[in-house]
């Protein structure tokens, strides 16, 4: 079963999203959240696999819940419940590790697609919109240098190859056609090369990749 966690300051929202998850018989709501510091502590105590967070709550909202929830439980995958016009949000959020966006609009099928593609391990974004998101908020984003550019030298030049395809949005079919390598190896290799930088998922390495002014070649 995969542990979810929903946090949302409005009851009918959390009611409608529970009432989906319900529909599928490998998902299981079994904690709930109406601010973002109840969303951290009960995404830790209740060992959650998933966390569908609001981005606007009243007092702390989505995005620290995300910073929260990174730092005490970095195995959590992450979903930031959206609708148009907080775009602004999409970099900090990226950046506190959330492993992808769903419009609150979404489809009752999208959204029980979603909690299972993060679930097992993926970002719920296509490349497509991956490359939206960067390209388009990443400029925004004024926040310091990330610390993590130092780890880049560190990386084997395989893995700065891949770090850079990662960095344009490319699913692991592209990177291994690109490379001329399989799946599986494309897989290994952004494996390590997380762990190597510390990132919690591909779309943070993919803002990394673009802080470190890496570009894919061809």
């Amino acid at each position: 079963m995969i542990r979810v966690l929903l946090a949302d300051d409005q009851d009918l929202v959390r009611a409608g999203i529970r009432l989906v998850l319900k529909h599928a018989d490998d998902i299981e709501v079994v904690a709930e959240a109406s601010d973002g510091h109840e969303a951290a502590h009960l995404a830790v105590r209740h060992r959650v696999d998933v966390a569908m967070l609001d981005i606007q709550m009243p007092g702390a909202d989505g995005l620290d819940a995300a910073e929260l929830i990174a730092a005490r439980a970095p195995s959590v995958r992450v979903v930031m419940l959206t609708t148009f016009g907080e775009q602004e949000y999409v970099a900090r959020a990226l950046r506190a590790g959330a492993a992808g966006f769903l419009l609150k609009d979404s489809t009752p099928q999208e959204l029980i697609q979603a909690v299972r593609t993060v679930a097992g391990g993926a970002p719920v974004v296509s490349p497509q919109i991956t490359r939206h998101l960067i390209d388009r908020y990443l400029a925004r984003d004024e926040q310091p240098a990330d610390p993590r550019l130092g780890r880049v030298a560190a990386l084997t030049e395989r893995e700065r190859e891949v770090l850079a395809l990662v960095g344009t949005g490319a699913s692991n079919a592209e990177i291994g056609r690109a490379l001329h390598l399989g799946e599986g190896t494309v897989k290994a290799y952004v494996s390590r090369m997380l762990t190597k930088l510390s990132c919690a998922n591909r779309v943070q390495a993919a803002l990394l990749a673009r802080d470190a002014g890496f570009h894919a070649q061809g």
